[in-house]
């Protein structure tokens, strides 16, 4: 994990299924609620090697109902079997927004196709929160990147 925010922590690393579940789904899990991820590319060749892609999240905080909307960078890395070998999630930017945002940013995240999306047809419904500047200039430079199939 490569976290450039303060808005969000996460150990800088796990090895083994037994320690991705627990940092990514049941930690994860216990604090977030309302969680859509988006890969903003689309689905690489069955065969790929290295994929990499940017990507947004939109969730909602299960304590205090506050908003949590940010978006980085997948970069996947396949072994011979398909199986990922290694995966840096590099989180650029978490916006926490309060929780009077929740129902319009959950209904926005809805009606994005799910999980490979464009990042113009995320931009394109995004609520007007000023909050959200930084995610909408991120979404309008997240161009391809260039995987190995």
């Amino acid at each position: 994990m490569v976290v450039k925010t303060d808005a969000i922590s996460f150990p800088s690393s796990a090895k083994g299924i037994g320690a991705i579940e627990d940092i990514l789904v049941r930690r994860f899990g216990a604090d977030y609620e309302n969680v859509f991820t988006f890969c903003l590319a689309e689905a690489p060749p069955a065969a790929s090697v290295d994929f990499s892609c940017h990507w947004l999240v939109g969730m909602s905080v299960k304590a205090n109902g506050q908003l949590r909307v940010g978006c980085g960078r997948y970069d996947w890395h396949f072994g011979s079997q398909g199986r990922v070998e290694k995966l840096v999630i590099t989180i650029e930017l978490m916006k926490v927004l309060p929780p009077d945002t929740v129902p319009v940013s959950m209904d926005w995240l809805s009606t994005l196709p799910y999980p490979w999306c464009s990042p113009e047809r995320a931009l394109q419904q995004a609520p007007a929160f000023e909050q959200l500047s930084d995610i909408k200039a991120y979404l309008m430079q997240a161009g391809p990147i260039a995987s190995t199939p």
